[in-house]
């Protein structure tokens, strides 16, 4: 009676997708990964695993890229082995997380994440003795029950992602048509798409961003419930949304992602520059710009800066708080500095921008009026600023929105391509209308006197007579 009621408390559910998952293995000769793609570090620690006598796998988007022709931009690999277990057999290794624990494994400059396979979460939480797996929204506070491979795989986002690779038999282990799902350019989420994104909310946010950088089509059951559960994204904590926002905008796809996002829904109370694009239009083209341009570079492979992203993003929420507080009588300067403390103490509510970000974005945005005044040593003093480089191209960006005076930019683009020995012959001389009040000189008393305001001496007036 006790082993019965014992297998009735700590038994594990087993969602519906898992019951109709049916493993398909697909050899190298059709999937045709290239094995010297995959990092040393990674090979090292799958080896170091198997060796040890665990399973090793390397899997999520590394398998995804590889099958698409990308460069995987790290490795993840899933194991049967415990955060213990693991970390026991690297020195350089680390277990992190408390919601869903994972070792890092360093190797030089590279880290490699180790996960164990996690299982369906128990029936009932209050009898497992660990309370409060979800919130009361269905989104999950703690993630650490292990389970088998199988389990695995229906507890991963993507089909696509749930595929497993081991790099030794170069092997593809696919429980749910993820490799079809892959080659016919669907995105589809694993199990029920309501319960998965009350799971998860960030991963709406993701599909989004997925089905925008691998030129897929979101499946429509998978998108159906998205507009209608975009609201949960505001239980999401801000330091969370804040990395799922950085790799949209910074996935070289930005702009259409954006796009989806406000057709979707899903642009309300993420970032005050998602509502600006369906109300103002000068905000729209300056946004769309600032989003063009950064796509153009990451796909050339040049530096994005994420704090000039924001700082173009959250502008002209800037612009119109600064507009109103010039308008109420604060000086410009004043009306200014309390725009920025507006902007960014109401964003740290919904993404929690590091202060090594809004360092930088205050200071691209305080430098702007500067380059409206070109008289005496100014335009030397800001150009010599450490972040003027940044201030100038948002600068750019404004008066190509159509924002400024596009003849202002032409004089600053002269006087930056200017050799510095001739930049001070290019300052406009200060003209001023004030006429200036001609100076006389004034006599001395003694050169003005008359002769007969002189005293005489009686001498003299003896031969004066």
């Amino acid at each position: 009676m006790i082993r019965k009621f014992l297998h009735q408390v700590f038994k594990r559910k087993i969602s519906s997708h898992t019951a109709n998952t049916q493993l398909s293995i697909i050899p190298p000769s059709n999937h045709g990964i290239n094995r010297n793609l995959i990092s040393p570090c990674a090979l090292k620690v799958a080896h170091g695993l198997q060796k040890a006598g665990f399973s090793a796998f390397i899997v999520g988007g590394a398998v995804r890229d590889l099958l698409l022709g990308l460069k995987p931009k790290d490795f993840d690999i899933a194991t049967n082995a415990t955060p213990e277990q693991a970390r026991g057999l690297f020195k350089r290794s680390r277990i992190i997380g408390r919601r869903f624990r994972l070792v890092h494994v360093m190797c030089g400059n590279e880290t490699v994440e180790v996960s164990t396979f996690r299982g369906p979460l128990p029936d009932d939480n209050a009898v497992s003795g660990i309370k409060n797996y979800t919130d009361q929204h269905g989104r999950l506070l703690r993630d650490n029950v292990f389970g088998s491979q199988e389990e695995d795989a229906a507890r991963r986002d993507f089909t696509l992602n749930a595929l497993f690779y081991d790099p030794f038999s170069e092997e593809i282990h696919d429980y749910l048509d993820g490799y079809t799902d892959l080659k016919a350019k669907t995105l589809r989420i694993i199990g029920d798409p309501v319960t998965r994104y009350r799971e998860d909310p960030v991963r709406m946010l993701r599909a989004v961003r997925l089905a925008a950088k691998l030129e897929m089509q979101i499946d429509p059951l998978t998108a159906e419930p998205i507009g209608d559960l975009a609201p949960l994204l505001q239980n999401v904590p801000p330091a969370r949304l804040l990395d799922e926002m950085l790799k949209l905008l910074l996935s070289g796809h930005a702009l259409s992602c954006v796009v989806d996002l406000r057709q979707r829904g899903l642009h309300h109370g993420l970032l005050p520059m998602l509502d600006v694009i369906l109300e103002q239009p000068l905000g729209e083209r300056f946004i769309t710009l600032a989003l063009k341009n950064t796509d153009e570079r990451i796909q050339q492979d040049k530096h994005v800066s994420p704090a000039f992203l924001f700082a173009s993003l959250l502008w002209h929420e800037v612009l119109t708080t600064w507009n109103s507080y010039k308008n109420s009588g604060e000086k410009l300067l004043t009306a200014l500095y309390r725009a920025i403390e507006d902007v960014l103490s109401s964003q740290q509510k919904n993404i929690a921008i590091p202060r090594r970000f809004s360092a930088t974005i205050t200071e691209i945005w305080l430098m702007q009026p500067r380059f409206e005044s070109l008289v005496g040593r100014k335009p030397l003093r800001l150009i010599s600023h450490p972040r003027f480089r940044a201030a100038y191209d948002f600068m750019l960006l404004r008066s190509e929105s159509g924002e400024m005076n596009p003849e202002l930019a032409i004089w600053w683009k002269s006087f930056v391509a200017a050799d510095p020995d001739n930049r001070a012959k290019m300052i406009p001389k200060p003209s001023s209308t004030r006429k200036r009040k001609k100076r006389t000189r004034r006599k001395p008393a003694s050169d003005t006197a008359s002769a007969d305001q002189i005293p005489v001496s009686a001498d003299k007036e003896k031969a004066i007579s």
